[in-house]
């Protein structure tokens, strides 16, 4: 019996094999392709991204740490100081101001942070004390004057300035709910073998290629300069072929753009869009006035891009006028006797009456000229009060203006805000500030009073009639639609008004300023010009134009001959033939020069004090920008595996040589 024990092993051993049967088998067979598996295995969810910004000194904003994805389990902020590796942290946005700051002050803590999620919810916390990640002061080194520690901001963190070698994600709400899953799923399973994990594809061209300044990577090639095309329109057309086109101008300003701290979460509802549609719907009430022609002074209206960052577009506009170039080609800056700019003006509705502030700079005729018109303006209105903004301030808040200031400080200027010593905006260039931070009837209010303080100024008649500013009234129904298209998602830019004049790419719109890509030009190519401006270019060019002698002509090679730009070309690919100046002007860093297909940064010069202290706003390119979250199994798991399958070889062998011997011995006793 003892000699046939060896015999029996073999049979014993497949017995053992036998009870463990693959538990998958059933999964794999229901799998019909590849992709099925990939699909049952990984699971995709959307997210905004916080992308990696550089400048001439250094970089700011996230990246993967290196060349490859991060993979790490996901937990929850209120359990990471169990943390011994690294992880993806679910946080909410109170505690991501929380992590943000233990991470900049516990650098073995950092080590452990693989990257961060961010939920989209808004707790009351944040509702009452607000959220900026801008800095105190934005853009206190273009301000003209020295009082760069003044707090124009004051909940402001400067989060969104500095660098983070990890990356960060804005959840949507459909993301949030399966990464809250996830962390639960973890806390439930924490001594078991399986980890659910995410996946962070947030590898950043300059990050691989070890370029991290503005000059390295646009010498190789692995990031664009920040910018976009502003646009500018007069109001009448500007009669290029006259002799007599010399009139006073006064220029009328709004910022297109904003900034945020994830790249495509920008809204900016009250800072600064809330100034642009009260432009743009001062230029629709006035194009109903009769009579512009015989003005005695020159309305333009310009709105730039890139102002977030260091003031792109205004010191762009004013290097074009410099150099007298086409893309300004009828504007002469020693024309320009007033500038208004309309900032934040969302919040100024209260209780059923209208407050704004007027910022002054420069105590001058044209200053007072304008302030008396904003007065005559105001008393034309009702419920509406303008105050002049209080002395103790150091100068006017940071707006476009200042590089008007930068280049000639003897410019006349004011900027109408609704606020007088701080922002009234407590989510200033952050995600938060959506369409539900702002009032329709502000922006009304403030049109209404810009429109008239503009005619006012432009007529040159001090006794003008109230009848006269009775028949300039702003179109309510105008602003609302406005809001809807360029702050909402619905119906967003997919909006009746807008697709009258363009074919937008995204239906929801987003501010942020981009990156030029092409050569820069006054006429560019329009697939690199991005939704909102071609809107506002096609707006204004419609509003501001006079009929031409054959209004029904559809737009040909004779309409730029004529004086007449194409608007509604995308709609039909026909477009419409009108009189009028409207203009593009690229807005990009006065440091960059772009030449052989290739962006070189040039040297300062001492004769342009704002391009001295130009940072050269760069972002890196990338592949693709993904989140996604699958199941993995424990190191040790897998090692063990590894020994069970190291283990039944070695039987199976032992198996196969006692078979043989067993299977000799019963041969030779035949």
């Amino acid at each position: 019996m003892a000699t046939d024990l060896p015999c029996l092993l073999p049979f014993l051993l497949c017995l053992f094999i036998s009870h463990f049967p693959l538990s998958f088998s059933g999964s794999v067979n229901s799998m019909e392709s590849v992709p099925d598996l990939t699909k049952s295995m990984y699971v995709d969810f959307d997210g905004y991204p916080c992308v990696r910004l550089l400048n001439l000194t250094g970089e700011i904003g996230c990246s993967n740490p290196g060349r490859d994805k991060v993979v790490a389990p996901v937990v929850r902020y209120k359990n990471v100081n169990e943390v011994r590796k690294p992880s993806a942290v679910l946080v909410s946005l109170d505690e991501f101001l929380e992590l943000v700051g233990r991470i900049s002050n516990d650098s073995s803590f950092a080590k452990n942070i693989g990257g961060v999620l961010v939920e989209q919810g808004m707790d009351t916390q944040i509702k009452l004390k607000g959220f900026s990640p801008d800095q105190k002061f934005p853009g206190a080194e273009f301000a003209p004057y020295k009082s760069i520690n003044y707090e124009w901001n004051p909940i402001g963190s400067g989060m969104m300035w500095r660098a983070y070698h990890f990356p960060v994600f804005l959840l949507t709400e459909g993301g949030a709910q399966l990464v809250q899953e996830v962390a639960m799923n973890n806390e439930k399973k924490r001594n078991d073998y399986t980890a659910d994990v995410v996946e962070f594809d947030s590898v950043m061209q300059t990050t691989k290629s070890g370029t991290h300044d503005s000059e390295s990577c646009l010498q190789e090639q692995t990031c664009f300069p920040l910018g976009g095309y502003s646009v500018w329109s007069s109001l009448p057309p500007i009669n290029n072929s006259s002799t007599n086109h010399s009139k006073p101008i006064i220029l009328t300003v709004a910022s297109m753009d904003s900034a945020s701290f994830f790249r495509d979460k920008n809204i900016g509802a009250e800072s600064p869009i809330s100034g642009l549609i009260a432009l743009l719907a001062a230029v629709d009430s006035l194009s109903h006035v009769n009579g512009l022609d015989g003005l005695g002074k020159q309305l333009v209206f310009s709105v730039f891009t890139g102002e977030a960052w260091g003031y792109l577009g205004s010191r762009r506009f004013l290097f074009e006028l410099d150099l007298q170039s086409e893309a300004v080609n009828g504007l002469n800056s020693s024309l320009i006797e007033t500038v208004i700019e309309i900032g934040s003006v969302g919040k100024g509705f209260s209780q059923g009456n209208s407050t704004f502030f007027a910022h002054t700079a420069v105590v001058s005729l044209a200053t007072n000229e304008t302030l008396n018109a904003l007065k005559h303006a105001q008393d034309s209105l009702e419920n509406i009060t303008v105050s002049s903004a209080s002395p103790l301030n150091p100068g006017i808040p940071p707006s476009s203006l200042m590089a008007f200031l930068k280049k000639n400080p003897s410019t006349s200027g004011m900027v109408l805000e609704d606020f007088d010593t701080s922002f009234s905006d407590k989510f200033y260039h952050s995600h938060l500030d959506d369409i539900s931070n702002i009032n329709s009837s502000a922006i009304v209010a403030a049109a209404s009073l810009v429109a008239r303080t503009l005619y006012i100024l432009a007529s040159d008649d001090k006794n003008l009639s109230s009848t006269a500013l009775d028949a300039i009234n702003v179109n309510a129904s105008l602003v609302e639609e406005l809001m809807s298209c360029l702050l909402d998602c619905e119906p967003g830019l997919s909006c009746e008004l807008v697709k009258s004049y363009i074919v937008p790419t995204n239906q929801c719109p987003n501010h942020y300023v981009g990156v030029i890509l092409g050569e820069p030009s006054s006429n560019p190519y329009l697939g690199y010009v991005d939704d909102v401006s071609r809107f506002i270019w096609n707006f204004l060019a419609d509003r501001t134009s006079s009929s031409m002698e054959d209004a029904s002509s559809d737009c040909s090679k004779e309409c730029s001959n004529k004086g007449g730009v194409c608007i509604k070309a995308e709609v039909d690919g026909k477009g419409v033939c009108a009189i009028s100046t409207t203009r593009y002007v690229p807005a990009y860093s006065t440091r960059l020069n772009y030449e052989s297909e290739t962006w070189h940064v040039l040297p300062s010069d001492s004769s342009d004090p704002m391009g001295m202290v130009d940072p050269v706003w760069t972002e890196s390119n990338w592949d693709t920008i993904r989140l996604r979250v699958y199941t993995v199994q424990d190191a040790a798991f897998d090692r063990l595996v590894l020994l069970a399958g190291i283990t039944i070889t070695v039987m199976a062998y032992l198996a196969i040589v006692l078979t043989r011997a067993c299977m000799a011995k019963a041969l030779k006793r035949d």
